[in-house]
């Protein structure tokens, strides 16, 4: 299973990417889709949205679920993958390059450091 060491991790199955410019980038891990099974549907948030830390942005269903993406970090959204909507089965194939979900610009880069790294994440998922 494919858990980026340069990423940063959540419970819920979110990845976070820190882009070093104060956004950062948030996906779906490889897991949460293994789980979800084969993803037919997204719904990414609006751009400008404002977003709390754990608040539901985004939703994400397969043939099995529905299941709601969680903001890492408080921030605005200021780029979604428009490419997602037409072709969600990239989130299952790249979860962690082409399925990447939506960019936000953080409101203070401390959150960050909260979020799980790859060997924690690896840990509480219990992937091998």
């Amino acid at each position: 299973m494919e858990i980026p060491t340069d990423l940063r991790y959540t419970d819920s199955h979110e990845w976070i990417r820190d882009d070093g410019d104060g956004t950062v980038t948030v996906g779906i891990t490889a897991v949460a889709a293994e789980q979800l099974g084969e993803l037919v549907y997204v719904e990414l948030p609006q751009v400008g949205r404002r977003c709390a830390k754990d608040e539901s942005c985004a939703v994400v269903e397969s043939t099995k679920a529905a299941s709601d993406v969680y903001a890492p970090v408080a921030g605005e959204v200021v780029a979604v993958n428009d490419a997602l909507p037409s072709n969600p089965g990239q989130l299952n194939q790249a979860p962690y390059a082409g399925g990447w979900l939506f960019r936000m610009k953080l409101n203070d880069v401390k959150e960050l450091a909260a979020l799980l790294d790859a060997s924690a994440y690896r840990e509480s998922t219990g992937a091998p």
